[in-house]
């Protein structure tokens, strides 16, 4: 092919390209122009419904607020009309105030008439009588001078002989009466006396409220032992260090010896047995969560205790304090008789004799309740002042009434007698003390020295916890393993048993016995 020939091929594909390129901007031309005429066409239409909705919108919001106007224009009449209402019947009122005002003015312009006229009545009645007076004066005097005359005494000297004749009598009489009524009281005064005392202690007659030192805790079966014992013995001496409980397992058939003075630690100990019988799982740790927990309701129970026998001795209004004491005294004992059935029986016998006196029972009845509350003091140096004043102290603490406090703090002759309830409360406590079996002395002596042994043990640094077990024969002292190191805890032992051989009397021998512990404890997470 030759060069012309290229030429002309070339020339034709761009003569074709540039009329196709034309060509193309015309199509598009021709397109672009109808969108806008579209565009336009369509921009015209929403004006038109633009214009058309808004002018809707307009004839609404004008019709909006003429009705608005309307609504606001109608409240307006109708302030204007209540307030027009209201102040038509203020007017009211006050026209009826002015006629009610006139009125009284009418009535008392009456009654000062009526007084000036009874005033002027008065005077003249007053004067009259003063004249009268002085007239019946004048005739008395010329009655005195004629008697004097006659009797040839002065009416000075008439009156002190009558004076002193009439002395004589009354006191002659007086004299024969009072012994009269002092004979007569000498001879029905302890007659009535002891016929009040057997009424009240016939009409109380209660059971022997007596405690014991030990509790039987029945087992199923005597498998039951060696799990409590467990693996060389180390179940039992983690309740007995937890509790301070001697725990006495022999060979009595299905049964478990708890040992123990203070009777809150026996019902802990008691309760905590059961919890771990019934649930099966006994094991060290086990144990020391489960008396927590008991500790815990205990405390509870205690409350409830207070709470169930001030209502059934039907007193009100008891502070929380004296009521929680009172439920304490479920778990103490005095020379072998519980307290709190003692202090139940007392306020019994109080409310009766009170009664039988003509006094208030129930002031009675609370006084005999609350008499030896002074019997559980929380911390030991209460323990170091009488019950009876310690007891005092603390219901005047709580508001209680001066009868009361007196009759508590003088039921043991500590302080005087201030009202008849002390004496009632002193009776008839000695009443309730003096049943046959009622206490038994040695037993408070007993426990007294077990306290006393416990004491001594916390007198020293570094002791946690102290229980004296074996009825007092030995002293299990825990200490705190951070202050106390194994050659203190040996130099504590020492010290303990001197101060327990120099300080108290007791028979046989005590063993004092340290336990110090180290726990190391953590977490995995």
């Amino acid at each position: 092919m030759d060069n012309n020939s290229i030429i002309l091929t070339v020339g034709g594909v761009l003569l074709g390209l540039i009329i196709g390129f034309v060509i193309a901007k015309m199509l598009e031309k021709n397109k672009a122009s109808k969108l806008i005429r579209d565009a336009k066409r369509s921009a015209s239409n929403i004006l038109k419904e633009a214009n058309t909705e808004g002018e809707s919108i307009k004839k609404d919001k004008i019709l909006q607020a003429k009705e608005k106007f309307i609504e606001l224009k109608s409240e307006h009449e109708k302030v204007i009309l209540s307030r027009d209402k209201k102040m038509a019947e203020a007017e009211k009122r006050t026209r009826d105030k002015e006629s009610q005002v006139s009125n009284e003015l009418a009535k008392n312009k009456k009654l000062n008439a009526t007084l000036e006229a009874k005033q002027k009545d008065y005077s003249y009645r007053l004067d009259v009588l003063e004249k009268k007076q002085e007239a019946l004066d004048k005739l008395h005097k010329s009655q005195v001078q004629q008697l004097e005359v006659i009797s040839s005494l002065s009416a000075e000297e008439a009156k002190e002989q009558l004076v002193e004749s009439l002395k004589g009598e009354a006191k002659n009489d007086a004299m024969s009466y009072i012994q009269g009524a002092l004979e007569e009281a000498k001879l029905t005064a302890e007659q009535d006396a002891k016929k009040i005392i057997i009424n009240t202690i016939q009409r109380i007659g209660t059971e022997e409220a007596v405690d014991n030192c030990v509790s039987v805790f029945n087992i199923e079966s005597d498998d039951v032992k060696g799990r409590i014992i467990g693996r060389e013995g180390r179940n039992i001496r983690a309740i007995e260090a937890a509790t301070g409980v001697e725990i006495i397992v022999d060979d009595t058939p299905e049964a478990i010896i708890l040992s123990c003075f203070d009777s809150v630690r026996r019902e802990i100990a008691r309760l905590s047995l059961h919890k771990l019988v019934t649930d099966g799982r006994i094991h060290p740790a086990r144990i020391e969560e489960v008396v927590r927990k008991t500790q815990k309701q205990i405390e509870q129970e205690i409350i409830e205790v207070g709470k169930r026998t001030v209502i059934d001795l039907g007193i009100h209004n008891l502070h929380p304090e004296l009521i929680k004491m009172v439920g304490r005294m479920k778990y103490r004992s005095s020379y072998g008789q519980n307290l709190l059935q003692h202090s139940r029986e007392v306020a019994k016998l109080c409310g009766v004799m009170a009664a039988e006196l003509g006094l208030n029972p129930k002031l009675a009845k609370r006084a005999g309740l609350l008499h030896d509350i002074g019997k559980v003091p929380d911390a030991e140096a209460d323990m170091e002042t009488p019950h009876a004043i310690l007891g005092m102290q603390w219901a005047e603490k709580y508001n209680e009434k001066d009868d009361v406090c007196n009759a508590i703090g003088a039921h043991h002759d500590e302080i005087e007698m201030k009202s008849l309830l002390a004496p009632i409360v002193q009776v008839c406590d000695a009443i309730s003390g003096a049943r046959p079996g009622a206490r038994r002395q040695v037993l408070d002596s007993y426990i007294q020295r077990l306290k006393d042994l416990e004491d001594i043990a916390f007198g020293f640094q570094g002791v946690k916890k102290a229980y004296a077990i074996q009825a007092g024969r030995e002293l299990r002292v825990i200490v705190e393993s951070e202050r106390v190191d194994d050659q203190k805890a040996a130099d504590l032992s020492f010290s303990i048993s001197q101060k327990v051989q120099t300080d108290m009397t007791y028979p046989g021998q005590v063993k004092v016995t340290v336990i110090r512990e180290t726990r190391a404890v953590n977490i995995a997470k």
